[in-house]
């Protein structure tokens, strides 16, 4: 298949017939945790294992991956990428603040189960999720009661509930393995992948930080596996620092698991390099694609929903637009 820029493709990504064996430098996705995140059809199970072998046959010796999950069953995840040939490396935490309580108060389930009537205190504004009212193209939000327990038992346990507040997302850094009998050297000469580039992604040193270490490296510390959204009050943040997606950042873009494209640009950075190809068989709404594109990276995506297609389109189509701009006004 010959490949200019990108090419997205609105069918399921099974099989990935569309590209020959040993032929894409790296894999980047966002594929379903399959925890039915906000009644979502697409996310009731994880993907069946066979578009992890896929993926293995397409991508070249020693390329790498980088793929998103859930905490509750990343390591189902994990167990069906081995199960498909690649080595688990490491698991990057895209960590942050405002992560969503999923928890409830369970003194009002025992009020309910003793038959008492919970006491309501007040109301509130329950906003939900990316769910936009198709009138005024606002968040639709329902009045909630808020209440507090009245039986003696369920004062005893006001406020007790179920899970601790998610303040991190994992993704899980694979690797095919090498080409047989060749070193890590052997390999890059060959297929060009193999190694992480650590120089594109160092994290630059504060401005008024005192150089540290026996050799301090001019563009800043090597990346860790933790990757923030928040600046977290510790003098200088030492990890990557990149903000949410606020919901209403893209008008026409409706997808409810948008990853900022300055995170998906750090993680399409750190495992490629100029002019190769990354592959996504789950693209969402093509945040990978986006990052992609914007650091001179080929792209080949797959994606089955005709809506979230469209918003795929719209997006790669706007980007390659700015770039192009961007290219004149240099030129001029």
């Amino acid at each position: 298949m010959k490949l200019e820029k990108y090419k997205i493709f609105n069918k399921s990504c099974y099989g990935l017939q569309e590209i020959k064996n040993n032929s894409i430098d790296a894999l980047i996705t966002d594929p379903p945790y399959g925890i039915s995140y906000q009644g979502n059809y697409w996310d009731k199970d994880l993907p069946n294992k066979g578009i992890w072998k896929n993926s293995f046959n397409v991508l070249k010796s020693g390329s790498f991956g980088l793929i998103f999950s859930s905490i509750r069953l990343m390591h189902h995840l994990m167990v069906d990428l081995e199960d498909s040939g690649f080595l688990i490396k490491d698991v990057l935490f895209w960590s942050y603040l405002n992560g969503m309580p999923k928890s409830r108060d369970i003194a009002l389930d025992i009020d309910k189960e003793l038959n008492v009537k919970s006491k309501i205190v007040g109301t509130y504004n329950y906003v939900q999720g990316y769910k936009k009212n198709s009138a005024n193209n606002y968040y639709t939000a329902n009045v909630k009661y808020k209440k507090e327990p009245k039986s003696e038992l369920g004062k005893k346990y006001r406020g007790c509930g179920l899970s601790l507040k998610p303040a991190y997302e994992p993704i899980i850094l694979i690797q095919k393995p090498v080409g047989k009998n060749l070193t890590v050297a052997q390999n890059v000469i060959k297929y060009g992948v193999g190694v992480l580039n650590i120089e594109n992604t160092r994290i630059p040193f504060a401005n008024d930080e005192t150089e540290i270490g026996h050799n301090p490296h001019p563009k800043g510390r090597v990346p860790s596996n933790i990757i923030r959204t928040q600046y977290h009050c510790d003098g200088y943040d030492k990890f990557f620092l990149v903000p949410k997606v606020r919901q209403n950042a893209e008008d026409f873009n409706s997808h409810p698991t948008l990853k900022p494209i300055e995170l998906m640009e750090h993680l399409v950075k750190l495992i490629s390099f100029e002019n190769q190809i990354i592959l996504d068989p789950f693209s969402g709404s093509c945040s990978t694609g986006v990052a992609s594109l914007k650091n001179r990276r080929k792209f080949i995506g797959y994606e089955l929903d005709n809506k979230y297609y469209e918003i795929c389109k719209k997006r790669m189509e706007n980007i390659e637009r700015e770039l192009l701009s961007q290219l004149k006004f240099e030129v001029v």
